[in-house]
């Protein structure tokens, strides 16, 4: 098979919207990107899992959908040129004699780069599923792990499990769009954010969600699709409700894969990073995201940009060795390709 070389200034790994802002930063500083990520599309679990799920924390919207916020980094990254190699997966890492790091994906394609960023958000996943024998054969037949496209819930009834910040979301979400919903989660504290929690309450103080804590689903039952659930409660005991869907939102299983075998310091499953420019133990390689951990870690998107950009300063040294870096404010300089601000 032919190799196909790509020279770069930065190789990201990861085109998830920490990685796609990365680019734009790095752009300010006049140096070029590349991205690798194993999905088809830019935008990594936005696009993939949720893109039609508000988010709430990106500064400057009150309310953004996922997919949306994707489509706004990309255009934001235009002036750029990054370049893109999708729906491969970086495999391995050499040191050139050169200095740079070579990777190679899994199609064989190699990529060249003075500095790596690794910004695979939870690296390769998959759902948390919960312990139902029956599961697997209501897979696409009413139990559904990710909410890709809300509109087929419409009228419908459906049952979530969990009780972190995705559960939370879809139930706040699709309250007032489908004809019944049921949380259930086994405890009667939740793990997520407290204002998603107060608005999950004042939902279900309105009988627009049915609360049941203390409780799991232990059962599924229908023919051809989903029609009930069985839920085991702590001193009620076992009973059944109808419905059409079931999605258990446990969050996602993280895996390294070969990214764990570059030699860089991994602590449960997260590369260690130095948050002074968000460097690993491995120099020229950076890790942003939510790949990365340090003593007080937020996963949230709005601190991967923060990540990003500390990561970029810190990186035009290395790209550009014994040169000055003279970061000046885009509201002075603008940026090549777009309109110049205003000047009063």
């Amino acid at each position: 098979m032919d190799q196909k070389f790509i020279e770069t200034d930065i190789l990201i790994i990861g085109a998830g919207p920490v990685g796609l802002f990365a680019v734009f930063e790095a752009g300010l500083l006049k140096m070029r990107c590349h991205l690798i990520d194993v999905l088809p599309q830019p935008g990594g679990q936005l696009t993939e899992i949720y893109p039609k799920k508000p988010i709430y924390d990106i500064p400057g919207y009150p309310s953004v959908l996922a997919g949306d916020l994707v489509k706004n980094l990309m255009k934001q990254i235009e002036p750029f040129s990054p370049g893109f190699t999708l729906g491969e997966r970086a495999e391995t890492l050499e040191r050139n004699a050169d200095g740079r790091w070579r990777v190679t994906t899994d199609r064989g394609h190699v990529h060249l780069a003075r500095a790596i960023f690794i910004a695979g958000g939870l690296g390769s996943f998959e759902p948390r599923k919960p312990p139902i024998s029956t599961i697997e054969q209501y897979e696409g037949k009413g139990v559904e792990y990710f909410v890709r496209n809300p509109e087929e819930f419409q009228g419908k009834s459906i049952v979530i499990a969990g009780g972190g910040d995705s559960a939370l979301d879809w139930a706040i979400y699709l309250a007032n769009e489908v004809r019944e919903l049921t949380l259930v989660h086994r405890r009667t504290e939740f793990r997520g954010a407290l204002d998603s929690v107060e608005k999950m309450q004042h939902l279900a103080d309105k009988g627009k969600i049915k609360l049941v804590t203390n409780a799991q689903v232990v059962g599924l039952q229908g023919a051809d699709h989903l029609e009930s659930v069985e839920i085991q409660h702590d001193t009620e005991g076992s009973f059944q409700i109808s419905t059409d869907y079931f999605l258990p939102l446990f969050g996602l299983t993280p895996k390294l894969g070969p990214i764990g075998d570059w030699g860089l310091s991994i602590d449960k499953g997260a590369v260690e990073v130095n948050t002074l420019d968000y460097s690993t133990n491995v120099p020229g390689i950076y890790a942003i995201g939510d790949i990365n951990t340090y003593p007080g870690k937020l996963k949230l998107i709005l601190c991967g940009f923060h990540e990003a950009t500390l990561a970029c300063q810190s990186a035009f040294n290395v790209v550009n060795p014994g040169k000055k870096l003279s970061f000046k404010y885009t509201t002075v300089t603008g940026i090549e390709g777009m309109p110049a601000p205003a000047t009063t």
